[in-house]
């Protein structure tokens, strides 16, 4: 251990990093469960499908409040305590989902379940934390690589389940597998003492006091944010374009778009190694114009499979690559306060989510494909706005 440690932390070996890899995955895909079974939660509760997209909506907006109050307490608290009781609520909230007798009460179910399903953010500066400087990109990547994997095979798992056991029967099940994933961390996860010695209300205003005082992390903060309106608008909205003509595809069609993702996860490890190495306002040049390729391929192939198999692999490959150079970049400015800064990060990450997600359901409402398009194009040209005036400015003041 170095010199100045004060106490000594446990080492990052490959079974702590495969654990919290697995774990960010599965934890993850509670939030995405209710994507391609939104038809059939506005059918069972005879709702219109822009009142179920609130459904999808309101698990974002709960995953950035979970991330604001939750994710702080890793720097003020022993991390594995909170994450176990942190778990029991989660699975509370599924039960709620599962057995919620109208709307109104999965949209709760539904907030609670993005608020409480945060932990993946207190796994990946755990990562940080433990890993050597020279393997950071290379730790954070891998374990986002689990965490995209649960996003991308969770909308598969839940399209297969809705179809052949109803969307109820999904929200029981995750409800199992976290019961088992509490069991396996309560016995595997090392635990990580707190840094943070003051108390819960200077630890929220240092969010303030970060945000204001790192232009590097504002800048990370509203490419990230930009960037992932593009994908929730997507994911919330393919469903319905793919229920009718020419398609007319059930939720086991759209959850298997998933499966197409799945490059994106494995960008996470390589984009890992490469913010390790090369310049990151190159690497984010890249993998935004990804995303403003998508969109555009969206709307001209829009009836096509084949057409939405090329554009879903654009829009993850780029956004996953643009969301881990983000978070390497961060995690290298304050190794006390990493837990806040992925707060502050994820925070305005998943409200960008829940902005894109909102607007293209109501954009589906007015104009169908075509509006969708354009709030993904609006996005993702901002994102890289934003990318080209300021990246050379902050790279300056830093």
């Amino acid at each position: 251990m170095p010199a100045n440690s004060t106490t000594a932390e446990p080492l990052l070996t490959r079974s702590t990093l495969w654990l919290m890899t697995v774990a960010s995955g599965m934890v993850v895909a509670n939030n995405y469960y209710n994507q391609p079974l939104l038809v059939k939660i506005a059918d069972t509760f005879q709702v219109a499908k822009s009142q179920a997209g609130l459904v999808a909506m309101l698990t974002q907006a709960g995953y950035a409040i979970g991330l604001l109050f939750i994710i702080p307490l890793g720097d003020m608290l022993r991390r594995k305590r909170l994450i176990l009781y942190d778990f029991v609520l989660i699975i509370l909230s599924l039960l709620l989902a599962a057995f919620s007798n109208n709307i109104y009460t999965l949209m709760v179910a539904s907030l609670l379940i993005g608020a409480t399903s945060v932990v993946p953010q207190l796994f990946v500066p755990m990562a940080a934390h433990l890993a050597k400087a020279e393997e950071r990109g290379k730790a954070v990547g891998t374990v986002m690589s689990g965490l995209l994997v649960g996003i991308l095979f969770s909308r598969t798992l839940s399209g297969f389940v809705g179809e052949h056991l109803g969307w109820r029967a999904m929200f029981l099940i995750a409800a199992g597998l976290m019961l088992l994933l509490w069991i396996a961390i309560y016995f595997l996860l090392p635990e990580v003492q707190p840094q943070f010695k003051g108390t819960y209300k200077s630890l929220m205003k240092s969010l303030v006091h970060l945000f204001r005082t790192e232009p590097v992390l504002r800048l990370a903060a509203a490419r990230g944010a930009l960037s992932f309106a593009c994908f929730g608008g997507f994911w919330t909205t393919l469903v319905f374009l793919l229920e009718g003509p020419p398609f007319f595809a059930g939720s086991d069609v759209a959850g298997a778009f998933g499966l197409v993702g799945a490059g994106g996860a494995i960008m996470a490890s390589v984009m890992g190694r490469l913010s390790d190495r090369f310049d990151t306002r190159y690497i984010q040049l890249f993998t935004l114009v990804m995303i403003i390729i998508s969109y555009i391929v969206f709307g001209y192939f829009s009836y096509s499979i084949i057409g939405l198999v090329v554009g879903v692999i654009l829009l993850d490959l780029g956004l996953q690559g643009s969301h881990i150079s983000n978070q390497t970049q961060i995690f290298a400015l304050n190794p006390e306060a990493r837990n806040r800064l992925n707060t502050v990060y994820m925070f305005t990450y998943f409200i960008g989510g829940a902005t894109g997600t909102i607007l293209a359901s109501q954009a589906w409402q007015l104009w169908r494909w075509n509006g969708v398009v354009l709030v993904g194009l609006v996005f993702s040209s901002l994102a890289l706005a934003v990318h080209l005036l300021y990246s050379g400015k902050v790279r300056k003041s830093a």
